[in-house]
């Protein structure tokens, strides 16, 4: 196998103009600079009020780690729900178009991540079936085993279609069904990365 490398004519400088002139060209900020704290977002802070606020449900204005609602901390300590699931986008559908091509899901079927350490725990073997549940829904999906996540974690590719069986789950592996209908504080999305689960063999 050969590698070629086509070489390029001319090399991208990010934000070139506004580094070479800022007044002239300025950012599409307040400021027009690049800013670290943002008093928008210090604004929001204080006006904003959250119905039946929970961990988590806090803007700032500067870049900070805040616990969150059934996140790592919560997991660490939650015997019923001892994983956190996250959500990632996957590549063979955006969001959920395309979710419901043959094609693509023969060519890239839905599956779970799971950690190695996790998976051996509760008997998981790479491409067994399993059942991802909390007190919202269950899913039934395929797990993909690998150290490559962090222990403690399952992501599910997020934008499935969801496929109901008559007991209730959805083998479809939809994302939605375990997550919390508590919205995020500031997009007012639904928290695709904070949702406390327990995994096992189907």
């Amino acid at each position: 196998m050969r590698v070629y490398r086509y070489p390029s004519k001319e090399h991208v400088v990010p934000l070139k103009e506004f580094r070479e002139d800022p007044k002239a060209n300025p950012l599409d900020t307040p400021s027009g600079k690049i800013e670290l704290y943002s008093s928008q977002l210090a604004e929001l802070a204080k006006t904003w009020q959250f119905p039946n606020p929970l961990p988590g449900d806090e803007i700032t204005p500067i870049p900070a780690y805040v616990p969150t609602r059934e996140g790592v901390e919560e997991a660490r300590t939650n015997k019923k729900y001892p994983l956190q699931v996250i959500g990632h986008h996957y590549k063979s559908r955006t969001h959920s178009t395309y979710g419901n091509l043959s094609k693509n899901r023969e060519a890239h079927p839905q599956k779970a991540w799971i950690n190695t350490a996790d998976a051996k725990e509760r008997g998981i073997q790479n491409g067994d079936q399993v059942l991802i549940f909390n007190d919202r829904g269950k899913i039934q999906t395929q797990a993909f085993v690998s150290p490559r996540i962090a222990p403690g974690v399952v992501s599910v590719p997020q934008g499935a279609w969801v496929e109901w069986d008559k007991d209730g789950v959805d083998h479809g592996g939809a994302m939605n069904v375990l997550t919390s209908l508590h919205t995020t504080p500031l997009s007012k999305g639904n928290g695709q990365h904070t949702n406390l689960a327990q995994v096992k063999k189907a």
